[in-house]
């Protein structure tokens, strides 16, 4: 039956139609972060070696021509990594030597930052003192952040005043505390069931009696 006036019903359907958000893109500096966070992941597991930039492209969702455009090459990659995790980890140390306190409260400080930094970046760790690559401009580097830290031991040691050690015994000595500490934490990073206050403890007590022990000779 039609309406009055001769008008046929039309019904009518909505149709709603939701458009599919668009992805955020990411700022350069987000990006940058990504690939930063792969390639520290993947150096540290694989080695400098056996990492490529493929891997890292890969493993940070990114193709290699947007990889390029933060990085120069694989060790310009590597080479950045290992200058920001050196300094992360030179900040903490320096922090933890700020306070000028007595010996026996000083050590247990400073190996408590050590080991407290490597528990918390592992990667960063492996990439710093287990990657052992023949470059010579990656072995520079790692020669001259070992010298770095002897300094900052020979500060350490210089600045007790109880301690009258001989200053041509400093140097050997600071060596011998970071290669110490160093070894143990390469031995304690596949050793998860030994707690950080453990090996923290054994440090300490090899440093007080260890540092007296010498100025006493």
């Amino acid at each position: 039956m039609r309406p009055p006036g001769g008008f046929r019903a039309v019904s009518y359907h909505r149709v709603t139609i939701e458009a599919t958000p668009r992805k955020r893109r990411l700022s350069r500096a987000a990006r940058r972060q990504i690939i930063e966070e792969a390639a520290s992941r993947l150096f540290a597991e694989r080695g400098y070696a056996a990492t490529t930039l493929e891997d890292v492209a890969g493993a940070a969702g990114v193709t290699k021509p947007v990889l390029y455009q933060h990085f120069e090459s694989k060790k310009d990659l590597h080479l950045t990594l290992l200058a920001q995790h050196r300094d992360a980890l030179l900040t903490e140390l320096a922090e933890s030597l700020a306070e000028e306190t007595p010996l026996s409260e000083r050590i247990p400080r400073v190996a408590d930052a050590w080991f407290s930094y490597v528990e918390r970046n592992r990667y960063a760790w492996a990439m710093l003192f287990r990657d052992t690559t023949g470059d010579p401009e990656v072995q520079a580097f790692y020669r001259e952040m070992q010298g770095t830290a002897r300094s900052v031991l020979v500060a350490l040691i210089e600045a007790e005043s109880d301690l009258d050690i001989r200053s041509d015994r400093l140097e050997p000595l600071a060596e011998l505390v970071r290669s110490a500490m160093t070894g143990l934490a390469l031995w304690w990073w596949d050793q998860a069931e030994v707690e950080r206050e453990v090996v923290t403890a054994v440090v300490v007590d090899m440093l007080e009696s260890g540092l007296r022990g010498v100025a006493d000779a």
